[in-house]
């Protein structure tokens, strides 16, 4: 009967997950009680102006008296109503607490900004959850820094990662495709470019993106892998466009100019500089950009793969 209004479903994302379509019909619910509440209180209230305005100086004011039943009825109604919502709320919230135990696992540790995504056999990816379709996926998050909120409109799902504690959330796409994800807690600088992806892909392709064996990846490739996974995407483009710092198209080799009007060339010494110890100098037009340090946070080895990956660019 509810949805026979489709009224959700014509503005609001797709529906991407076996929650999305109960979370639509109690919206619909809600928002057409709320319409029909507005033009029954509105209606009343102007039918009651126009039949007892007052006519003339000598029109005396109408004596009404109370109705005991009417009274009940528009209490009595408005809280079952309100009632009925609470309850299909809480089945709903119920729902989405109850954690499968087949469900597939992944940890999700947010940070300024970006997701960094680990799945049960170490697997790593940045900014791109891949799943497969029809199976529940728990996720278990947190955060190394500030307070993040993982977000995907479409499954209707969404979950503070708090630093020092680890919060779960979980869900079931039955529907192939690419979803968009976001942070909706404001987090810094970057705030707006924390944006990924959730990949519904099937059985056959998950079971492939998690086999990937990086013994037979190049060092651009690999460095590209720690480019998404360590959050240099959010902020660096690769295709020449700027985002929150420098596009890294083209930048390898080249003289870099400095807030200060020193100039250095970009070789390895100097990427790796930029990258241990981002605040030494401050490229020209990017003064204000704050970069976290990522001493502690990459390898030698994962620096080398990102110089190669850089390299690959020009």
């Amino acid at each position: 009967m509810l949805h026979m209004f489709a009224f959700a479903q014509s503005y609001m994302p797709i529906q991407g997950s076996t929650f999305a379509k109960g979370v639509d019909s109690l919206f619909d619910f809600t928002i057409w009680a709320s319409i029909i509440s507005f033009v029954i209180l509105i209606g009343g209230l102007v039918i009651f102006v126009v039949k007892y305005q007052r006519r003339s100086d000598n029109d005396k004011t109408a004596y009404i008296t109370h109705n005991v039943f009417l009274e009940f009825l528009w209490s009595f109604i408005p809280l079952c109503i309100f009632m009925g919502i609470f309850v299909w709320g809480y089945v709903l919230y119920k729902d989405m607490r109850q954690f499968p135990d087949n469900a597939i696992e992944v940890n999700v540790m947010g940070y300024q900004w970006g997701w960094t995504m680990t799945y049960s056999n170490g697997k790593q990816s940045g900014n791109e959850l891949v799943v497969p379709v029809g199976k529940p996926v728990v996720l278990t998050m947190t955060s190394k820094d500030v307070i993040h909120s993982f977000y995907v409109p479409s499954f209707r799902i969404k979950q503070d990662a708090v630093p020092g504690k680890r919060s779960k959330l979980w869900f079931q796409s039955d529907r192939l495709g690419d979803y968009e994800m976001f942070c909706t807690e404001y987090c810094g600088t970057a705030h707006s470019k924390m944006i990924g992806k959730v990949r519904v892909v099937t059985q056959a392709e998950f079971n492939e993106f998690l086999a990937k064996d990086k013994s037979k990846m190049t060092l651009a490739e690999l460095g590209q892998e720690a480019f998404n996974v360590k959050g240099c995407v959010a902020c660096h483009s690769v295709d020449g466009t700027v985002k929150v710092g420098p596009s890294f198209k083209g930048l390898w080799g080249s003289t870099v100019n400095h807030s200060d009007g020193t100039t250095a060339v970009f070789d390895e010494n100097y990427a790796r500089t930029s990258i241990l110890n981002p605040q030494e100098k401050f490229v020209a037009g990017f003064a204000n950009v704050i970069m976290p340090t990522y001493q502690g946070q990459v390898s030698e080895e994962e620096i080398t793969h990102l110089i190669e990956y850089i390299k690959s660019l020009k």
